[in-house]
């Protein structure tokens, strides 16, 4: 696994490579916030902490470059409610 999250705005998504298979948190860009809207695991990975990774690893992203986040979808803001080193970058 590579572990890396990395951003891919070209399909609006930060991704986590799973060997063949990625993990996936879709956003848009509102007001130069990054709205996350959905969140994917592959259901092979179901359980294992993927979601958690990615979660930490797109919220390291967002705090890199500077921007705010709103979280609309529920799996990020209970990831962000439970962390508050991350909680402090969203708005709404």
């Amino acid at each position: 696994m590579d572990g890396h999250v990395v951003d891919n705005p070209a399909m609006s998504r930060y991704e986590l490579a799973l060997g063949d298979e990625v993990a996936a948190a879709y956003y848009r860009i509102e007001d130069n916030r990054i709205v996350l809207v959905h969140t994917e695991v592959p259901q092979a990975f179901a359980g294992q902490g993927i979601g958690s990774r990615l979660a930490k690893g797109v919220f390291e992203a967002i705090k890199s470059s500077g921007r705010r986040a709103i979280a609309r979808c529920p799996f990020m803001a209970t990831y962000a409610s439970r962390h508050p080193e991350y909680l402090a970058l969203l708005d709404g």
